[in-house]
This record gives structure tokens, C-alpha cells and sequence, in this order.
């Protein structure tokens, strides 16, 4: 068996044939969501992020295997590949013991042992380094090497150039190096003091000193940041005699004549060349972990927000607050349509307050709006109070929602919403967005480029290319979960869906306009460049609730239509069963007829057949209607009105290292720390709560003038 896809099984714990057969799906060009979806029988129903990772591993290793083949020939070029070092380059596992392996062969920029080497004193380096029993005295064996014509005026000069290129010999052994990489990762510490005497935001790291192995993500971040913007100096520090005693071992040989002129070699080498490197290399490895670390917890975060239940049906009002613009109005009806624009300026005094609160009330009972959505960025107080006004004097029937209105901004000067809303302002498009955000979070967040939404730490650190590629993953697998309906998704939904690009998606609405909604799935192989591979990728996940058949809006494939047809009909049921929602009991008929002979008379395996019972069950359902419901305001908080031991009900906004930030209904998001999420010790708040979750929560602390509310979800009865 192919030893990349062993060395993945073992470390995922997977069976080897089911990483083979994702291997090959991969190979194939089929996407995650397709695979996780409709074919779990081939990956023993691995999820889609399993899936993720095992595809990681798999580009990582296929480039170690490259780089390995690549180092060889190489060095077989130069003559100087041995079976022992293509046997130790093979058992490398990581690039960095490739790379060790491969320093000697390297081709190198001029240093000083290669100056040394020109002057003819690699032989007396070599006789030196090697110790022997009958070695002569250094200075004596340098005495024949002395060469005016060459530069090498005394035997002391030339010495040092021996010396040099034993240091540099030394540094380019990959044995030492792993040796020493090991005695950094457990005795070294990362160091950081200030670098400027004015008080910002870096002075915990003012002087600060904390193992390597012991680092919080979170805070070599924040150390990173601060060197970046010179508020700190930065280093990694290691006892230099604990670390010359692991060279010494290594390397001189006892009672050789020339031992003391090789260790002072070898303590140039870790002075000059091996500790400067090992520091980068650990610097390096560290903001590699940290930000992975933040790509996760980032990841984690975006698929609640994501996934957060829809307010469909309802006539909605978006409320973009402002001071000197004023607040924009935007009515969309319960599909999204924008009904009615307007702008009022109820920060502007209490005449201006009462003149929009007029406005809106007219709205308000113009259209029969029943949500209002208020974005949580400047001047979101006030327009709070002013809403829980309005509420008061139009009646009941009427609530409102703080809705993050982070990338609102992004979306609205973008060329997507110029070509969405061209007869809309900038500031308007914004509060359409703000409304629809409410209504359906996900088919309007799939608009604004997820860094832009805000549920992460340090997200402009991160290394662009991976952070892009760990969002995507997230946006497209929360897209597919949900399914999308062809005939009301926007391109920037579609091209979501597994199989489709930019240009797919924008075909799939152009035909749609041309010639009207879409009446059945197999509609889809009429659009242009959508061939048969995307049609397979993409098909189960597009819903077509207008089509004559049931199943064209459920997430049973077209692939396995008469498998669904065969299961009805072995339990005594119609796909106008189906429709009408009159399946109660066809799990406990299948479960009576047994699953795997049910499946093998399908002709599908029993992980597709259970998913097929699912969909008949309910077809054309949303997953996310069984999630917690938003919580829907009519009153409003002032942080005046907390006290210490209060208990409220709150929306996690936040999931970081240090805590979970929540709205509570005031302005301000409360800060639950770590210490005070759980009553049991948690390495990260992950482990206890998503973005999203209603939590109950008892306030700690307010400070009215930092704005800080300290709150405790472990004190509270959840």
C-alpha cells in the first residue's frame, strides 16, 4: 500500500481503505462536500472536516515526497549521494529534516569557510576535525599550509580558515541540528521587552519571559504585532553552556590533540551559525502554530455564525445607524426585495428623534414589517433607544435584533452590489444588507469576504493564502449543509455549491432570467459549461422547489432517484406520500423490513439509504430551523442599568483564546473570561461554546468608563 496513504490512516486514526478510496475520489476531481455528502460508504462517513484535513495532509506529504526526490537527484548530481543518505532523506518526515539532510550539498552564497576552501585549507580542516589518535599539534600541521600567494600569511591565519570551515561543517549536521531543535523546544524561552517608554496596548509584554513550550497562541501573536510595529524587542533565549554541552557530545573526541581547537570551533559554529538559525527557525514555527491555531478557531467560529437560524418570511426593516450621514432605511418583503428606502437623523436632537420615529412608523405599518435589524457599528446605541420608542408607540408585533454589521461596509462599495443594487447609494446598500442579514444570514454573508466578518483574532497577521483557503472551505461546506435554492440563489451563493465556479453561477442565473424559473434539476444540464462532472458535483445540493417532483427539492441525488422511488414502494408509500409529509412511520417499516436488506434492494449501501430515509421525511427542510432561534428584542439594556450578580440571556458574538464575548442587549459585548466559562478546567472556550449560542450569563463587573463588562457563564443556571 502506497506509504503516504498509511502514514494518513495511522494518523487519523482512519482504515487505510477508506483514505484510499477519499485518495482516489480527490484524484478524481470531486469535491469535499460531494464526497463527505454521497459517498460515504467509500470514506466510512468521515465529515467534511475530516475530510479537510485528510486533504491537507495529503498535499503536505505529496510535497515531501517531491522535495525528497528532488534533494536526491541533486545530489546524486553532484556526485555525492550514498545509500545511507538516501535511506536517512526517505525516513525524513518533515521538510525541515529534508532541508538538514540537503545544507551540506546546498549550493551556498560565498561565507567564510568557502574563502577558506579557495585558500587550499579544507585538508587541514579535515585532518583537524577528525580527531585521530596520531593527530598532529594544530599550529604545527597549520605550518605547512602557510601560502603568501594564496593569503595565508601565518599559521595562524591559516588556523582561523580551518576553523571556519569546521564551524560551518558543524552547523550543516542534521544530527546535531535535530539534537539542538529538541534541547530549544524544551529549554528555551521567548523574550520580549519594551522598546519604547509611552503606554500602549503591548505593556503585559513590557517584560516578558515564558518557556516555548508553554506559549499561548494568542500571545505570540500579540508579541509579533508589537515587533512589527516596534513597540517591542524580540528574542528567543536558551542556556548557551546547556546548549555547548549537547555540540561538545557531538562532536570533539577527548584527548585528541586537536580537541580544544575543534571545540572552540564548535562554539563559533553554535554562536555564529547554528543558534541565530535555530532562533528563526523557532520564531517561525511558533507564528506557524499560533496562526494556524487562529485560522482554526476562526474557522470554528464562522460556521455558527454561518449556520445561524434564518428569520424567513418576515417583512424586515435594516437599520444602518450613523451620526453625520444619518441612519438608512431599507424594507425588504420576506424573499429579500427591497420595498422602500429612506434616511432619518435621530442623533441629531430630540425634534430630528421624533421626526424619524414618525417616518419609520409609517413604514412600518406601509409594508406590515415585523423585525427591525439594527447594525451594532457607530451611533447603534441611540438608534437602539430610538427603536424601543418607536416599538412602544406602533404596538405589538413589532421587535427588533442587533445584527453584526461587520463587511457591511466592504459589500456595499463592492461591484457585487453595484451590480445587485445600481439604483441604490453605497449607504443604503448596506442597510438592505443589515435587513437580510436577519432574514437569511448565510445568503448574505456568502457575499463579504469572511475575513471581513470579524469572528477572529489577529486575522490580518494571517498568511493571506491559508486563511483564504481555510474560509472558503467553511463558506462552502455551511453552503451545501444548507442547500440552496436554484431559483432565488444569487451568483455569489451558487458559486458556493460544490462544482460550480464564478462563471457557472453566473450562467445558472442567466438562464433562469431568460427562461424562467427552473421547473426540475435535470433543467441544469441545459446551462452553459455546466457538463456532466459539475452537474454530478453540484446537483444534490441545489434545491427546486417548483418542480414536479418531490425529490427535486430534497437532498437525495438524482443518482439515487430509484433508489428513493425503490424504498417507497418496498414500504407501501408514494412520492405523493412524500409531498404531503405522510412518512411517520417509514423509519420503523424500514427498521421492520431490515435496513441492509432494505439498502441492498435499492441498490445503495445503508449510510445512503439512512440519508434518503432523512430527506423523505422531510423534504425541503432547512437544518437550521433546528437550532436555537435569534433572540428577538423589545426593550433595551443601558450598561447604567447592569449590576454586579444581575442573570441575563445572551448572544455569543466571539470565540477567542483568552474568552467569549457576549451580547447581552447593550452596546457593549461582555467579556466572559476563560476562567469563568465552565466549571470544569477547559484549554479553550471552544470546547464549551459556539458563535451563536443563547447563553445565560451573571454580570461580574461593569466599568462605565472603559466600557468593560465582566460576566460569568459558570455562575449562571444554565
Amino acid at each position: 500500500m502506497d506509504p503516504i496513504i498509511q502514514r494518513i490512516a495511522e494518523e487519523l486514526g482512519k482504515e487505510a481503505r477508506h483514505v484510499a478510496n477519499v485518495v482516489q475520489l480527490l484524484d478524481e476531481g470531486n469535491t469535499i462536500p460531494f464526497i463527505a455528502r454521497y459517498r460515504k460508504e467509500l470514506h466510512g462517513a468521515m465529515d467534511d472536516t475530516a475530510l479537510r484535513t485528510l486533504e491537507e495532509r495529503l498535499a503536505y506529504l505529496r510535497g515531501l515526497q517531491e522535495r525528497r526526490e528532488a534533494v536526491k537527484k541533486s545530489i546524486e548530481e553532484q556526485g555525492k549521494l550514498t545509500e545511507e543518505l538516501a535511506a536517512a532523506i526517505d525516513a525524513a518526515n518533515t521538510l525541515a529534516e529534508v532541508e538538514d539532510l540537503y545544507r551540506p550539498y546546498k549550493q551556498k552564497r560565498r561565507t567564510r569557510a568557502t574563502v577558506a576552501k579557495e585558500k587550499g585549507l579544507e585538508p587541514l580542516a579535515l585532518l583537524l576535525f577528525a580527531q585521530s589518535a596520531d593527530c598532529p599539534e594544530p599550529l604545527t600541521a597549520a605550518a605547512d599550509y602557510v601560502d603568501a600567494e594564496k593569503g595565508v600569511e601565518t599559521a595562524e591565519d591559516a588556523l582561523a580558515g580551518a576553523s571556519d570551515i569546521i564551524a560551518e561543517t558543524i552547523s550543516d549536521d542534521a544530527e546535531l541540528r535535530k539534537k539542538l531543535r529538541e534541547v530549544l523546544a524544551r529549554n528555551g524561552r521567548l523574550v520580549s521587552t519594551a522598546a519604547t517608554e509611552e503606554d500602549t496596548v503591548y505593556r503585559l509584554y513590557y517584560d516578558f519571559s515564558q518557556p516555548i513550550s508553554r506559549l499561548q497562541g494568542h500571545q505570540v501573536l500579540a508579541i509579533n504585532r508589537g515587533e512589527k510595529e516596534e513597540k517591542l524587542k524580540v528574542g528567543v533565549e536558551l542556556d548557551a553552556e546547556l546548549a555547548l554541552r549537547t555540540v561538545r557530545r557531538h562532536v570533539v573526541v577527548p584527548g585528541s590533540a586537536a580537541m580544544e581547537f575543534v571545540k572552540a570551533a564548535a562554539e563559533d559554529a553554535y554562536d555564529r551559525l547554528i543558534f541565530p538559525s535555530l532562533e528563526r527557525e523557532a520564531r517561525s514555527a511558533l507564528t506557524e502554530s499560533a496562526a494556524e491555531g487562529a485560522i482554526g478557531q476562526f474557522a470554528l467560529n464562522l460556521r455558527p455564525l454561518l449556520m445561524q437560524p434564518p428569520v424567513k418570511g418576515k417583512v424586515t426593516m435594516g437599520l444602518d445607524p450613523g451620526y453625520r450621514m444619518g441612519c438608512k432605511v431599507a424594507v425588504v418583503d420576506g424573499t429579500g426585495r427591497v420595498l422602500d428606502t429612506a434616511v432619518v437623523y435621530p442623533t441629531y436632537g430630540e425634534r430630528q428623534k421624533n421626526e424619524a420615529i414618525v417616518t419609520l412608523s409609517k413604514l412600518i405599518r406601509k409594508h406590515g414589517v415585523e423585525h427591525i435589524a439594527i447594525g451594532n457599528g457607530t451611533a447603534s446605541r441611540e438608534t437602539e433607544q430610538m427603536t424601543v420608542e418607536l416599538i412602544r408607540q406602533v404596538g405589538a408585533g413589532v421587535s427588533y435584533m442587533i445584527v453584526s454589521e461587520a463587511g457591511a461596509s466592504v459589500y456595499s462599495a463592492s461591484k457585487l452590489a453595484a451590480e445587485e443594487f445600481p439604483q441604490y447609494d453605497v449607504n443604503l446598500r448596506s442597510a438592505v444588507s443589515i435587513a437580510r442579514r436577519l432574514q437569511d444570514p448565510l445568503a448574505e454573508l456568502v457575499k463579504i469576504d469572511p475575513k471581513a466578518i470579524g469572528v477572529g483574532q489577529y486575522q490580518h497577521d494571517m498568511p493571506p493564502k491559508r486563511l483564504d483557503e481555510a474560509l472558503a472551505g467553511v463558506v462552502e461546506d455551511c453552503v451545501n449543509a444548507v442547500g440552496v435554492d436554484v431559483n432565488t440563489a444569487s451568483p455569489s451563493l451558487l458559486q458556493r455549491v460544490a462544482g460550480l465556479n464564478g462563471t457557472i453561477a453566473k450562467n445558472v442565473v442567466a438562464y433562469r432570467e431568460e427562461n424562467g424559473a427552473y421547473t426540475s434539476r435535470a433543467q441544469l444540464k441545459k446551462v452553459p459549461k455546466l457538463g456532466p462532472k459539475a452537474f454530478q458535483q453540484c446537483a444534490g445540493f441545489l434545491r427546486v422547489p417548483e418542480s414536479k417532483s418531490v425529490l427535486d427539492n430534497t437532498a437525495v441525488h438524482p443518482e439515487s432517484y430509484d433508489a428513493a422511488k425503490q424504498l417507497l414502494e418496498l414500504t407501501g408509500y408514494t412520492l405523493t406520500d412524500v409531498k404531503a409529509g405522510a412518512l411517520t412511520d417509514l423509519p420503523a417499516r424500514v427498521k421492520a423490513y431490515g435496513e441492509e436488506k432494505a439498502a441492498a434492494a435499492c441498490g445503495v449501501g445503508v449510510p445512503t439509504l439512512l440519508d434518503v430515509i432523512a430527506e423523505l421525511m422531510k423534504p425541503g427542510r432547512d437544518i437550521r430551523d433546528d437550532l436555537p432561534k435569534p433572540i428577538l428584542r423589545t426593550d433595551v439594556l443601558d450598561i447604567k442599568d447592569l449590576k454586579p450578580g444581575m442573570e441575563l440571556t445572551g448572544t455569543v458574538r466571539n470565540v477567542i483564546d483568552f474568552g467569549v464575548f457576549v451580547d447581552i442587549g447593550v452596546h457593549q459585548d461582555g467579556l466572559v473570561h476563560i476562567s469563568q466559562v465552565a466549571n470544569k478546567f477547559i484549554r479553550h472556550p471552544s470546547e464549551v461554546v459556539s458563535v451563536g449560542d443563547v447563553v445565560k450569563v451573571v454580570v461580574l463587573e461593569v466599568d462605565e468608563k472603559k466600557h468593560r463588562i465582566g460576566l460569568s457563564m459558570k455562575q449562571a443556571k444554565q
